[in-house]
């Protein structure tokens, strides 16, 4: 009965640390953060919601520059395309929604959702098309928004997608309400995404997307390499040691005659690669 007792008074102890942390009590967010981690040790809290917890005091400290996928990787539609030129770059690129530019001004002119093409897919009116009479009106926010605030403007206004820009009012990049979640929750898979137990998708013959976390064994046997596993265990631990930093998104580099570019990436760790074979015997 005592062992009883002392077990619910302890709990019930931080229990009410807990509540008071969550009352203010904490002098700032490294002890509320600490309060959390020891309620999690003592199984309290469990550790996915100890990460999304964590993730939405960080969402309340980042700005959009932080995460934006920057101007360099943004696939554009030109105002004047056709759909002959629209349709390969939905295919290839994989996206759902596509920034339309002006090629006079090079401003952003509205958004192009995909699936709103599909209705010019059947029949013979390709004719009629005008990107103008189908995309949407695009979204402009400036470069130093808070996360949490953004969060909140996209549920409010029901937008998926907003143009960054910096103070001169040039296109800086752009940001998605996935990638706002992304920070609280983790990367979110869609459909585009490898299969759950693939790792190493090759798209060509010198190409390969790969998953930050691959095993760096699993590696080495698919690439006939012997990359040590005492010194990292997965490919992002390879690749952040090649770049000396945690890598943004776009970043490249060259490891033996493997280039690597980072597709994927937050300010916490890396998601996804692609790794290109570089041929090292022609200059011989």
């Amino acid at each position: 009965m005592t062992q009883h007792n002392d077990d619910k008074d302890k709990q019930r102890s931080w229990t009410e640390r807990i509540g008071q942390a969550l009352m203010g009590e904490p002098q700032d967010r490294e002890e509320l953060v600490q309060v959390m981690r020891d309620a999690e040790k003592r199984n309290l809290l469990g550790p996915d919601a100890l990460a999304m917890i964590e993730g939405v005091l960080q969402v309340s400290e980042l700005q959009v520059r932080d995460i934006m996928i920057p101007r360099s990787q943004i696939v554009f539609i030109s105002k004047d395309a056709d759909l002959k030129d629209i349709y390969p770059c939905v295919i290839e690129s994989s996206h759902s929604r596509f920034p339309v530019q002006d090629p006079e001004t090079s401003q952003v002119a509205g958004i192009l959702l995909a699936k709103d093409l599909l209705s010019y897919a059947i029949g013979d009116d390709t004719q009629k098309f005008d990107v103008k009479d189908v995309m949407r009106p695009a979204i402009f926010v400036p470069e130093s928004k808070r996360l949490n605030v953004m969060l909140h403007e996209f549920r409010a206004n029901r937008n998926h997608m907003a143009i960054v820009v910096d103070e001169y009012g040039s296109v800086g990049g752009l940001i998605t309400i996935e990638d706002v979640l992304e920070q609280i929750v983790g990367e979110i898979e869609d459909e585009h995404d490898f299969e759950e137990e693939a790792f190493i998708l090759q798209r060509s013959d010198h190409e390969y997307n790969i998953k930050a976390l691959t095993d760096i064994d699993d590696f080495n046997e698919h690439f006939g390499t012997h990359y040590a596993d005492d010194d990292f265990d997965t490919v992002a631990g390879l690749v952040i040691n090649s770049f000396g930093h945690v890598p943004e998104s776009g970043e490249t580099t060259q490891i033996d005659n493997f280039l690597f570019e980072v597709l994927r990436a937050d300010n916490r760790r890396v998601h996804l690669l692609r790794m290109t074979l570089i041929n090292t015997t022609e200059d011989a």
